[in-house]
């Protein structure tokens, strides 16, 4: 498969044909189509559904896919009952080079460690060709929950299994409740001693050969006991097409400065950011990787730390 973009001359006739049939079946129109979307957070172009239906493009990339699987459910089709008639590109694309993304030697060695008890190879032979991560912050301005959503690529051979793990450097958590959303399951945990590393070993439902893509989901929920964090963010050992973090403030807990802090293997980059009267802050970075985007914010003046200035 290839990046996350619909893809001209390349489309199925298979399915271009279900997804008429289903819609004439429905009696419905794309207008109609188009706005249901809306409604759900799908903001799929009336052009786009047009494609689609004619088969002049096919629909790919995380977003596409989510809206995919809303379409089936408002034409009442079986679940992947059009996602498993779209074809397959035979691209991986430029993968580029794996490199840990943070610049924390103690951290991989852990990461290593927690790789190895799974029993998977590191580094590991996917990679997020899309990534989507979401992150709640309660009334007391703490992380409390976190939703990813990625299209998931295999870059060689064939994998069946993926690690995703929290990593807190310097900071010993309890472990985060993880949940398979969709995609997979839940087939192991791990802790490391440090407490700095937690994770789970991500079971896909089927298996994954190269360069095929897949749809995965999961959560992460910080229990009470779990330390007061005030920063989020998503890594990448491999360049990402697109990698969206949104933290989402709860309104009575809005902060009085965020700043993003951008760590790739040409350093470190820390940049001030602001709601802008929206209440959270997304950060959108294409071509990026491998490296980590985080967003830290915080209440009163801004304390001076890791040498920037307060």
């Amino acid at each position: 498969m290839s990046f996350e973009y619909d893809v001209p001359g390349t489309s199925s006739d298979a399915f271009a044909g279900a997804l008429r049939d289903a819609i004439n079946a429905k009696g419905v129109t794309l207008s109609w189509l188009q706005q249901r979307l809306k409604r759900r957070g799908n903001r799929v172009s009336m052009a786009t559904l047009s494609y689609w239906r004619s088969g002049a493009r096919s629909p790919e990339g995380a977003q596409s896919m989510a809206a995919l699987a809303d379409i089936e459910d408002l034409l009442h089709l079986g679940e992947g009952e059009l996602t498993r008639l779209l074809p397959s590109t035979k691209r991986t694309g430029p993968l580029g080079p794996s490199q840990f993304p943070l610049n924390e030697e103690t951290i991989e060695n852990a990461v290593k460690e927690a790789y190895a008890a799974f029993g998977t190879p590191y580094p590991d032979a996917s990679r997020e060709v899309t990534t989507h991560s979401v992150t709640d912050v309660d009334a007391n301005g703490n992380l409390s929950f976190s939703s990813t959503r990625s299209l998931l690529q295999a870059t060689s051979g064939v994998v069946t299994a993926t690690p995703f793990l929290e990593v807190t450097p310097g900071l010993r958590t309890a472990r985060p409740i993880f949940t398979a959303v969709s995609g997979g399951h839940l087939a192991g945990e791990y802790s490391h001693e440090s407490g700095e590393v937690h994770g789970v070993l991500f079971q896909l439902d089927a298996p994954l050969t190269a360069p095929e893509t897949t749809m995965v989901e999961w959560s992460v929920e910080y229990p009470a006991d779990y330390p007061p964090t005030r920063e989020t963010g998503h890594g990448v050992s491999r360049q990402c097409r697109e990698l969206l973090v949104w933290t989402r403030f709860h309104p009575d807990a809005l902060p009085d400065w965020c700043e993003e802090r951008v760590q790739t293997p040409a350093g470190v980059t820390v940049t001030p950011v602001s709601l802008n009267g929206s209440g959270s802050v997304h950060q959108l970075h294409r071509s990026f990787g491998p490296g980590a985007v985080e967003l830290r914010w915080g209440y009163g003046p801004r304390e001076e730390e890791d040498g920037q200035p307060g």
